[in-house]
């Protein structure tokens, strides 16, 4: 059996799964009984895109007293977001004008990001994450994918393992927003990385290829995924205006499609191949169809947007509250034939 949680990229529009993160573990100390009942525990594998990865970080980070406890629970995992947004997506003015435009390789400073890492992953190891995950970033000088995998990391040793800090600065060093990481695994191997989000926004795809590993394993039937988006972009751009505008001022409505494209065609080869496998019921995407009351930028991290954020969550959650129920109450029936 393989439950697998998949949670998009998309900046500051973490809070959105974030939120359905919190909802969630409420729902699941509730029908437990459990006050210590935690997501890290329902389900088997993870996966995490930018934004996604962090949240995954955060769910899956060994506690200091028990390491195969989870350190921190969905709110304050939903907390990086709405108490340190405003600090991480910050610039002055006349740099974020520039950077806006082209004319400088990033908007924000990445070292506040990366003190916010620090304090809360300090040195644990992506080989320390209580349960197997998968997290993307691209090498942009090998011209390739790269998957930060746990399982790879605690079974091939330092080669393969890095700090959790580094992994989640990786796959969440948007263009445009953030430099391009430079991190180093524990064996002292270089690697600049990318986000992600510029091949798998929506790493669900990414997860289910992962879990077959083995060419000679059947296609797995009994994997049930749920993948959590940060809102579906219904916002369009004119042809005729994107022609006459000069092609430093273009930057941020192609990376806005490029990352929207990626999110759409994994969510179609997902529904096609569990439909094809006869298990269409077993792949669930939960994500707000219409951003139009919300900033929908991956930087909108004014506390105005975020109430908004939080709000459009909440509204979503509300609409979905019977198909999050049956998917607490699936993930407790799964658990309890485990044990």
């Amino acid at each position: 059996m393989n439950t697998i949680l998949s949670i998009d990229g998309g900046g500051i529009k973490g809070i959105i799964p974030g939120m359905v993160l919190v909802e969630m573990e409420k729902r699941l100390k509730e029908k437990t009984g459990n006050p210590e009942a935690y997501i890290a525990e329902y389900f088997d594998f993870f996966a995490g895109t930018s934004t996604g990865g962090i949240l995954t970080c955060l769910l899956l980070c060994p506690s200091k007293d028990d390491p195969k406890k989870p350190r921190f629970s969905a709110q304050e995992a939903l907390n990086l977001y709405v108490a340190n947004g405003p600090k991480i997506f910050y610039s002055k003015g006349v740099k974020r004008f520039f950077a806006d435009i082209g004319w400088t390789t990033e908007k924000y400073d990445a070292k506040v990001f990366e003190k916010l890492l620090l304090d809360y992953f300090g040195d644990v190891k992506l080989s320390q994450l209580i349960k197997p995950c998968i997290i993307t970033a691209y090498n942009i000088e090998l011209r390739k994918a790269h998957f930060f995998r746990q399982k790879v990391a605690a079974t091939r040793g330092d080669s393969r393992d890095f700090y959790v800090k580094d992994v989640c600065r990786a796959t969440s060093a948007a263009p445009t927003y953030f430099s391009v990481a430079e991190i180093r695994s524990l064996a002292g191997v270089r690697y600049p990385l990318l986000d992600g989000g510029i091949f798998a926004t929506n790493p669900s795809l990414s997860a289910f290829v992962e879990i077959k590993k083995n060419p000679e394993e059947l296609i797995p039937t009994d994997v049930y995924i749920l993948s959590l988006g940060t809102g579906a972009s219904k916002k369009s751009y004119d042809s005729d205006e994107l022609k006459d505008t000069k092609a430093l001022f273009v930057v941020p409505a192609l990376l806005d499609m490029m990352m929207s494209g990626a999110t759409e065609t994994s969510h179609f080869y997902m529904k096609q191949i569990f439909s094809f496998l006869g298990i269409s019921d077993h792949y669930l995407r939960l994500e707000p169809r219409n951003l139009q009351s919300v900033d929908e930028r991956l930087d909108a991290a004014s506390p105005k947007n975020i109430n908004k954020l939080i709000a459009l969550a909440d509204r979503m959650i509300s609409q979905q509250t019977q198909v999050i129920d049956l998917v607490i109450d699936n993930l407790i029936k799964l658990k309890t034939k485990e044990l």
